[in-house]
């Protein structure tokens, strides 16, 4: 049977698609959702003159919004209706998912099963509203008092009218998406709110390889830079994918059963534990508390008196948080390793699942159930999660260390790489996934059609 599995998996491939009709409706109904979220990203806020927006976002290039704007896919320094996109519901997401961790009532709707989950969804999307409405008020404010000390008037009309609007339609937006989101994971392909984060940084890929080699066309970035950053990319993506697939199994023992046959047999499984347990919470984490102090500043403007003692020490952050500069680079690998213990045990309750083990009668070879199988989950999964902490360091550590050294306005930073990678790794799972159950629907039928033969 296993040998039989692994044929047919060997044999998928893109002939399969003219058979998968089902797939293939999948495939255009996320393509024609991703062209709706690509053309409401160029759908200007009500009140804004668009032309005048990318000349004040070009002043505050370098902070915590040229994060969100990556993720947008350009939305936000278009200042388009999903200028926020969907990072207010994967903030509210995050929060929930600490706080069921930590709180004991939303840890005992955690364990409900669908009723709970359902709840905690309910909550999240709760916040994601809170969120977006505070983001976007924040936001319009500060557009128009940037735009007032620039001298450059993107609003047309300001006052608490233009607030409510953008707040207005920035929820709105932001809704929609998440809406939009949900559709493609149940019409079409993979997790509907990851496609649309890589849709967005991949929509940003053209200009940016068009501006590479322009550089090198003209002379303004050497060739070697360029074939190294090539190489740089494809060896960070060859990693990428080899590190999110790899896990460490451990082996589960269930006691003996009677097979058909008579005969006592025992059951074994594993229980996969992945080298990267927490995603890419840890870079975002890090790289946003570590452009905060930034984005204040450039926000803040000449409403701070620059005598103050406030005003110099922001300006001092920033001269040494800079992107490139030691401090940044070695603040950013400790927030990464932080952050990435941190997520880890509050994602993973090796007590929970050792529980879990003891209750259904499983346990780990050599090791004694309960306490025991706690303590040996838990030190393995701090064994892994060390080389995890370090991976992604290095794959977050070394793009800004080459656009230090380079000067190249790399866009497709660590946590970009990461999310387009994780979500075309997923996709192509899904789409085998798809095919894998084709053609066992096939073997099924043809089996049928030989046991009515004879």
């Amino acid at each position: 049977m296993a040998s039989r599995a692994d044929n047919i998996a060997s044999n998928l491939n893109l002939g399969n698609f003219a058979k998968a009709t089902e797939l293939k409706q999948r495939i255009w109904f996320t393509i024609g959702a991703l062209i709706v979220f690509r053309f409401l990203s160029f759908v200007p806020l009500p009140g804004v003159n668009p032309l005048i927006l990318s000349e004040l976002y070009s002043q505050t290039r370098g902070g915590i919004l040229d994060l969100f704007n990556a993720f947008s896919g350009g939305s936000l320094e278009r200042m388009s209706l999903i200028a926020l996109g969907v990072m207010p519901y994967i903030t509210a997401s995050i929060v929930v998912q600490m706080a069921s961790a930590l709180h004991p009532a939303l840890s005992a709707l955690k364990k409900e099963g669908a009723s709970g989950r359902q709840k905690l969804n309910q909550y999240t999307r709760y916040g994601a509203v809170l969120l977006c409405a505070i983001q976007g008020y924040f936001l319009a404010v500060g557009l128009e008092s940037f735009a007032a000390q620039s001298g450059l008037q993107a609003v047309v009309d300001p006052g608490y009218l233009f607030r409510i609007v953008a707040v207005i339609n920035l929820v709105g937006g932001t809704m929609f998406l998440l809406w939009l989101g949900e559709q493609i994971t149940s019409r079409g392909i993979g997790n509907g709110i990851s496609l649309i984060i890589m849709a967005g940084i991949v929509a940003q890929f053209p200009s940016f390889a068009t501006n590479l080699f322009e550089g090198g066309r003209t002379g303004s970035i050497a060739p070697w830079i360029i074939i190294a950053f090539l190489l740089m990319v494809v060896a960070l993506i060859l990693l990428i994918s080899f590190m999110e697939r790899a896990q460490r199994r451990l082996t589960i023992q269930y006691p003996k059963r009677a097979t058909q046959r008579g005969m006592m047999q025992a059951e074994r499984s594993y229980l996969p534990l992945k080298i990267n347990t927490a995603g890419v919470i840890p870079p975002i984490f890090a790289s946003s508390l570590l452009l905060l102090p930034l984005t204040i500043t450039q926000f803040a403007g000449s409403s701070v008196d620059t005598n103050s003692g406030f005003y110099s020490v922001l300006q001092a952050m920033n001269q040494y948080l800079a992107h490139g500069q030691p401090l940044y680079m070695a603040l950013y690998a400790i927030g990464i390793v932080f952050f990435c213990f941190f997520y880890t045990a509050v994602v993973f309750n090796p007590e929970e699942t050792a529980d879990n083990l003891k209750k259904n009668g499983g346990s780990i070879p050599g090791i004694r159930p309960g306490k025991r199988t706690s303590d040996y989950i838990e030190y393995v999964l701090t064994r892994i999660t060390v080389i995890g902490a370090i991976y992604l360091t290095v794959v977050c550590v070394v793009p800004e260390y080459m656009i230090a050294q380079t000067g190249i306005p790399l866009f497709l930073g660590g946590t970009s790489l990461l999310i387009v990678v994780n979500v075309t790794v997923d996709t192509i799972s899904q789409i085998q996934s798809h095919l894998l159950a084709l053609q066992y629907g096939d073997l099924i039928k043809k089996a049928k059609l030989k046991g009515r033969m004879r």
